[in-house]
């Protein structure tokens, strides 16, 4: 997206130069891919609609969803967010990626056409369980605990908070456990500007 920095350090979308960029894009046809954190989809969602702008973004384009809302923004279920998406820049959600990261890992997982994320073989996620610190069944809850073999010269593993449940070689990302403290890049780097 298009954006400024606010007062505070953090990231903000400039809604109107998104909405230019936007309809350049579909006036020139060409296929494009939107990046961006679901917290900033939010915004830019909002935007559009109390401007009551829609656009239809070319065949093909793409759009990824990185990241939570880290209390950012409004939250939404995730297949809200995508339905929204669709309404406001007519990507189906066939094309609509997710990404899994954080700036502790060298690796980050997908959710491409499934519901369900999975890392590349070198990184290992296990979903555990916090009252025995085992694996959990498939379909059960617990928190994402990963390996990431690419990690050269730092961690091996990290555990999350984040609530996941294991669904065969990947899982289904349920948000943050209760009471978790707000992670990610996006916070890291605005409170090194506070």
């Amino acid at each position: 997206f298009v954006g400024v920095a606010d007062s505070a350090g953090g990231w903000g979308v400039d809604g109107d130069a998104a909405a230019r960029e936007l309809d350049a894009a579909v006036r020139g046809k060409n296929r494009v891919m939107i990046l961006g954190t679901a917290f900033s989809f939010v915004h830019l969602l909002d935007f559009l609609r109390a401007k009551k702008l829609r656009f239809k973004l070319p065949a093909g384009s793409r759009v990824l969803e990185t990241g939570g809302y880290k209390g950012r923004s409004r939250e939404l279920p995730k297949a809200e967010l995508h339905a929204e998406i669709t309404r406001a820049l007519g990507v189906p959600d066939s094309h609509i990626v997710c990404e899994y990261g954080m700036s502790e890992l060298s690796s980050q997982a997908y959710r491409l056409s499934t519901k369900y994320f999975a890392f590349p073989p070198w990184c290992r996620a296990l979903v555990i369980s916090p009252e025995t610190g085992r694996e959990v069944a498939d379909g059960e809850t617990g928190l994402l605990r990963l390996f990431d073999l690419a990690n050269v010269r730092s961690v091996l593993a990290a555990q999350t908070e984040d609530l996941t449940v294991r669904r065969g070689d990947g899982f289904m990302l349920l948000g943050r456990a209760a009471h978790a403290e707000a992670r990610g890049c996006s916070l890291l780097a605005q409170s090194d500007f506070a």
